[in-house]
């Protein structure tokens, strides 16, 4: 009887002992697991996929000539358009500002056909469309400072990506030019339509733009067998010194005509025919030469590039630039047109 009562009490001992046994063995293990070390966090394991670029997501058809188009996301086209047309010296905010200008030129012209690149959205060639530059000659040109350089041009594309500059929601004709003698020109004064974001306002470069002020020198024969290709009713049979009259100037002070041997010409005329960096001149003459003295360089209209490095430098921002220059305008987002 006593074996079975102590066999009883042994049985009962163990199955209260049992559970902290359990316990104990299963406790130190797990909390020394779940406690991170001292001084050290939990290592976070989320995987975090990046959103695509908007540009990224738009494909642009480019002529490069003889025949030959490529096709390119819109980010990789706006990296070679900008670093071929603004100094990657420049501020940020003024690669950013001419990034979005760009972007709004080249979306303005997808969809549309046009005569010289009739299979292309847009073509290389400057006097149609924008500049355009590949990655490797852009690096031969920049040299050691490549690195910099295109890391700056990459940050101004990222940072403004999907933005463009529109005018009742659509986007406008985002000229721009190299540099201005002061102000900007009215589109109605260069190219005889009004545009209500085109409208002149000042422009704060200056002494600090490489060749502000140029000379441009015209032997007299040269001048008169050109000028009268161009303006056949041109009288320049007497001596040089009398062949121009009348200068009436634009509200930049850029010429709007210009009387040359009893006919009215065009500043514009004359900048294209003698090669002129812009349209803002005076004219001397004698015997020997026509001289031209020349201020800024481009067509006047739109942004200035080195106006709006200026205004970078005076700690605007790229919003703050494109909304100067175009004036009335708003930054949004758009799809190209066509």
């Amino acid at each position: 009887m006593k074996q079975v009562v102590a066999t009883a009490l042994a049985l009962l001992l163990l199955l209260f002992l049992l559970p902290l046994l359990l316990v104990r063995q299963d406790g130190p293990g797990t909390a020394q697991e779940s406690a991170a070390p001292t001084g050290e966090l939990p290592i976070d394991r989320t995987v975090v996929t990046p959103a695509r670029s908007e540009d990224a997501a738009v494909t642009v058809r480019v002529s490069i000539g003889d025949g030959e188009v490529l096709t390119l996301p819109l980010d990789k086209y706006l990296w070679r358009v900008v670093a071929a047309e603004m100094p990657a010296s420049f501020e940020p905010e003024a690669l950013k500002a001419q990034t979005v200008a760009a972007r709004t030129y080249t979306l303005a012209k997808m969809g549309r056909t046009v005569q010289n690149h009739p299979d292309a959205d847009v073509c290389t060639d400057i006097n149609c469309c924008q500049a355009y530059i590949e990655p490797d000659q852009a690096a031969e040109n920049w040299g050691e400072n490549t690195q910099v350089y295109t890391a700056k041009i990459s940050a101004a594309v990222a940072d403004t990506d999907g933005v463009a500059a529109l005018y009742d929601g659509a986007p406008i004709q985002a000229v721009f030019f190299s540099s201005a003698a002061g102000r900007t020109v009215d589109a109605v004064e260069v190219w005889g339509n009004a545009v209500p974001y085109l409208s002149g306002v000042d422009s704060p470069e200056g002494e600090e733009v490489p060749n502000y002020h140029s000379t441009a020198s015209v032997p007299v024969e040269e001048f008169k067998r050109t000028l009268l290709a161009k303006v056949p009713q041109a009288d320049l049979s007497g001596p040089p010194s009398g062949w121009f009259g009348e200068t009436v100037r634009n509200s930049a002070g850029g010429v709007s005509s210009v009387t040359v041997g009893g006919a009215a010409v065009t500043g514009s005329a004359l900048r294209e025919l003698f090669s002129l960096r812009s349209a803002n001149f005076t004219v001397t003459a004698d015997e020997s030469a026509v001289t031209f003295s020349v201020t800024g360089y481009g067509h006047g209209v739109g942004m200035s590039q080195y106006g709006a490095n200026a205004l970078a430098r005076q700690g605007k921002t790229y919003e703050e630039i494109l909304k100067w220059y175009y004036t009335g305008i708003e930054l949004g987002r758009c799809s190209p047109a066509g």
